[in-house]
Parts: structure tokens; C-alpha cells; sequence
């Protein structure tokens, strides 16, 4: 009576929008792979139908295994990680897979769900108290791990996901300068690879001497603002050292064309100018399935992977399109929703994480095929063709959904 109690609890809200995402997804992979990878569909197909086992068995387990077993879980997958270096595939220039036969395995797609049980656990304890220092570095090195461990694969794509665990940080006490710091310091970035650093010293100098004449007499602090702009004046001299010596030519060249310091729609921009060229020839209503001219011509390099979003831009239009993003949305109101009803802080604090993970995916890839945002091989969740992203989705959904259809039997 109890599994079946839990059974009626599922929320099959959630459940439904995934199907016909997964669906929609395999949609576009087979008119994407029609000219030239016939085999692609088949096998998203294949990755599809090992979902459903898959999720079987997430939903059998009992809800409090996830919570007690966060740990273990969570380092497991730091092993996994770490075993890339060892054993890992190299693809691309990247050693980010285990090759099964013909098939490849990417860890660090599953990490992000081990992750955030992981950071759940953490801040569930009930000696958590976020404002506490020595709390702030332990949480952090949660999300640090196995950034570091991701990043010399390289993917940079991959480890950028992680930094929306900040804000369920923020979500559950962390200061909020640690936000605004993120923020400042892209700002920053940006600016320094558009303008002279020196015009960059000067404005951010004019902002804090604004800022502390606006302030109230008693919160005026002259050491605090030199300190600041010290900082803030050595990060900016640092950018172009940085840029040129820790990126690689490709990320420059990426950056360049966001910025438009460099035309190049032949060679590093051709992927982004074509994208966008299939996303504009939709019109408002699409090319219609299978129809897409630049789809079918092979115009656009890894459409059925980083760039799917524009096999639906081109066949299905700008409403199509808005579907899709409708979709998505409802998702992840959907989980918020849900997290914010969750009795225990573990399954609130992962559904967060949840829908942070999803969110950024989301928002990142779209952006990238838009224009708006460097090329960086971030796939679109449910879309993108590869069993491991599928799989990993799929194992960070239900294991919120199962938490959530549990917390009838929490107190």
C-alpha cells in the first residue's frame, strides 16, 4: 500500500512535459541527421528506450536512499571524473569520455546530479548556518571539485553549469556580496576586452566614489572602497594577460566574434552565422518538417548536438520556437514550484538545484545558438542528441520527482 500511495503522488505534471520534450527532441535529431548521419536518430532512439527502465528504477528506490547515500554518491562520481585522466577517450581534443564499445560514456554529466544531492546533504545539516566562513569554503568546495576535475579535460562548458549552484547558495543564506562579486567581476571582463583598461580603472573609480558619498555618514568607509577599487584595478590589468596566455586561440576567437572585434564567418564564426541565417529563414511558422533548406544542405556543423534549437527555429518557425521556450518554462516552474512545498530541506534544496542545472543549460545553449553567447558545448536538455546527457536529465528529474511524490510519508 505504501509504494502504491507513493505511486499516486508522482507528479505526472512534470512527467508529461519530459515526455513530449524527449519526444520533440528526437523529432529534430531525426530531420537534423537525415543528410548525412543516418545512424544518429536510431541511436537516440536506443538512449530513449534505456530511459525507461531507467526511470523504473530511480522511482522504486525508497526516496530516503538519495539523502543517505549523498556522500557515497558524490564521490563515486569524483572518482569517475578524476578516472578521465587515466582511461578516458579523447574526442575533439577532449578527454571527457569512457568508451563502451561503440559507445561513449561522460561523466560529467552525471555529475552535476550527484553534485547536487551532494550539496543538498550539506545544507540540510541543521548546523548549516551559511554566514559562518568556514561553512562558506566547505559548501563551496562542493562545487569546486569537480569544476576542477572538469575544466582540464578541457570543458569548459560543462564547469561554467556549476556556477548556478551559487545562487541556491544565495537561495539558503549565502551573503549576497558572493553574487554580486560573480557578477561584477564578468562586468568587468567584458568591459576590459572592449575598452583600454584605464577607461575601465576610471569608470569603476567614478562608481565607488558615488557610491560612497550616496552612502549614510556612519557606513562611509575609506579603507573599504581603496581596498576595493585596489582590487578591482588588478583584476582589470590582469584580463588581457589572462586572455591571452590561460584561454585558448579558439576561446579568443569566440570572444572576438561575440564582441565584434573580428568578422570571420568562414572560419571560428561560421557555426554561429549559419545558425543564425537557419533560425531567421524560418520565418513565423517554419519551413514545415523535414523542409529545412539549410537543415538538409548540412549548413549548420553538430546540429543534431550544441545546435538542435536551430532545426526548430528554421522548420518550426518563431511560434515553434516560442513552444519549445514555453515548454521549458513551464518545467521549471513547475520544479520551483515543487521545491518550494517539499518538507524537508534536502529535497527543497536539491530541487533548486535541479531547476538551476536545467535553467542554465537552457538559457546557455540558446543563447549560443542566438549569437548572444560563445560557442561553449552546452547541449539543449531533451534535445541534444548523446545517451549521457539524456541520462544524466533524466536521473536529475526523477530523483526530485521521487522525492517529491515521498514527502507524504515526511514529517
Amino acid at each position: 500500500m505504501k509504494n502504491q500511495s507513493i505511486t499516486n503522488n508522482i507528479d505526472w505534471i512534470s512527467i508529461i512535459i519530459y515526455a513530449v520534450l524527449v519526444i520533440l527532441g528526437w523529432l529534430n535529431i531525426y530531420s537534423s541527421s537525415m543528410s548525412s548521419m543516418q545512424d544518429t536518430y536510431e541511436k537516440q532512439l536506443i538512449f530513449i528506450v534505456l530511459t525507461i527502465p531507467l526511470i523504473f528504477i530511480i522511482l522504486s528506490v525508497d526516496g530516503k536512499f538519495y539523502e543517505k547515500y549523498a556522500s557515497i554518491i558524490f564521490g563515486v562520481s569524483l572518482l569517475t571524473l578524476a578516472g578521465l585522466f587515466l582511461f578516458g577517450k579523447t574526442i575533439a581534443g577532449q578527454r571527457c569520455w569512457y568508451a563502451i564499445g561503440s559507445f561513449t560514456i561522460q561523466p560529467s554529466e552525471f555529475a552535476k546530479a550527484a553534485t547536487s544531492l551532494a550539496l543538498a546533504k550539506y545544507l540540510s545539516d541543521t548546523q548549516i548556518n551559511l554566514k559562518e566562513v568556514n561553512r562558506q569554503i566547505q559548501a563551496l568546495a562542493i562545487i569546486f571539485l569537480p569544476v576542477l576535475l572538469i575544466l582540464p579535460q578541457p570543458d569548459p562548458g560543462s564547469a561554467l553549469i556549476y556556477s548556478i549552484f551559487i545562487i541556491v547558495l544565495y537561495r539558503e543564506g549565502l551573503p549576497a556580496w558572493y553574487v554580486w562579486t560573480g557578477f561584477i567581476t564578468i562586468l568587468l571582463f567584458v568591459f576590459t576586452l572592449l575598452l583600454e583598461p584605464e577607461y575601465v580603472i576610471l569608470i569603476g573609480l567614478a562608481i565607488i566614489i558615488l557610491v560612497h558619498f550616496k552612502s549614510r555618514l556612519a557606513d562611509r568607509n575609506i579603507v573599504l572602497s581603496s581596498i576595493i577599487f585596489a582590487l578591482i584595478s588588478g583584476f582589470v590589468l590582469s584580463v588581457d594577460y589572462v586572455f591571452d596566455n590561460l584561454f585558448k586561440q579558439h576561446h579568443r576567437d569566440r570572444f572576438n566574434i561575440l564582441l565584434g572585434k573580428t568578422v570571420d564567418l568562414k572560419g571560428i564564426g561560421y557555426n554561429t552565422n549559419q545558425s543564425e541565417i537557419a533560425i531567421g529563414s524560418g520565418g513565423w511558422f517554419g519551413k514545415g518538417f523535414l523542409e529545412g533548406t539549410q537543415t538538409k544542405g548540412g549548413f549548420v556543423p553538430e546540429q543534431h548536438t550544441d545546435y538542435i534549437f536551430t532545426t526548430v527555429g528554421e522548420e518550426w518557425g518563431f511560434l515553434g520556437s516560442l513552444a519549445v521556450i514555453a515548454l521549458f518554462a513551464c518545467l521549471l516552474l513547475r520544479i520551483i514550484y515543487l521545491a518550494e512545498r517539499q518538507k524537508t530541506k534536502f529535497s527543497r534544496v536539491y530541487g533548486y538545484c535541479v531547476a538551476g542545472v536545467l535553467f542554465t543549460h537552457f538559457f546557455v545553449n540558446i543563447a549560443m545558438v542566438a549569437g548572444i553567447f560563445p560557442t561553449i558545448g552546452v547541449p539543449l536538455p531533451f534535445f541534444s542528441y548523446g545517451g549521457s546527457g539524456l541520462w544524466g536529465f533524466t536521473i536529475l528529474l526523477f530523483i526530485f520527482i521521487k522525492m517529491d511524490a515521498n514527502k507524504v510519508n515526511e514529517w
